[in-house]
């Protein structure tokens, strides 16, 4: 496995020099931990839909979106009625996707029993950037339809540190060793996490921008 200023520089010699590349990098949102719980469920929501669908198909309809689930208020979408949710499959403001639109009340419900912890804001945006792929698997697994790709837009476009394993990226990681094919189990997604906190360490750098170095170096 190259260290981390070796890919940085075959990036940068493929995307104008390092000023140039450096330009294009962005870090995690510094006050992450403050976002609204109804800001994580809009987000989460948008790439639960999005997945399988032209982004902007979403996009297009997400006022829609916002006003059919009460601006994504936590605790109206988390007791949301039977009732209310076959209004929901015939409201044409929205992609009418049964078991999507079932995954926001889940994610509401998720989101509530957070409170517990001490909030949305403190328990996904303060998870250590060390262990993304613990929040990962939690995501999974008490989320509703947040694994895999999904669940690393979801905290990449909340603003938080987040590596996206896309397939540029799985490319480069396949290139240095640190996994034969796209990960998938544990073992692999632990590998990658080992990799990416290697490289935090030589370059001082965040996930996010490690990950788009990545990208940009294939």
């Amino acid at each position: 496995m190259r260290h981390f200023d070796e890919i940085f520089d075959i990036a940068a010699a493929r995307h104008g020099g390092p000023q140039t590349l450096i330009a294009k990098l962005e870090g995690p949102k510094s006050d992450i931990i403050s976002l609204p719980e109804d800001r994580w469920l809009s987000i989460m929501t948008k790439c639960i839909f999005r997945a399988g669908f032209h982004w902007q198909v979403i996009d297009n309809k997400w006022d829609g979106f916002e006003a059919a689930f009460d601006k994504f208020d936590v605790s109206r979408n988390a007791f949301m009625n039977d009732e209310t949710l076959d209004a929901l499959l015939r409201n044409t403001d929205i992609v009418r996707n049964g078991v999507k639109i079932q995954s926001v009340r889940d994610n509401a419900v998720f989101l509530m029993e957070l409170r517990e912890q001490g909030g949305a804001g403190t328990v996904l945006g303060g998870w250590p950037s060390q262990d993304f792929v613990g929040l990962l698997d939690t995501l999974k697994k008490r989320g509703s339809r947040l694994g895999a790709a999904t669940g690393q837009y979801a905290m990449r476009f909340a603003g938080r540190d987040a590596f996206i394993l896309s397939k540029d990226v799985t490319a480069r990681l396949i290139a240095e060793g640190v996994i034969d094919k796209p990960a998938t189990s544990k073992t692999a997604l632990k590998a990658v996490q080992s990799a990416f906190n290697i490289w935090m360490e030589q370059s001082g750098r965040s996930l996010n921008e490690i990950s788009r170095v990545l990208a940009f170096s294939v």
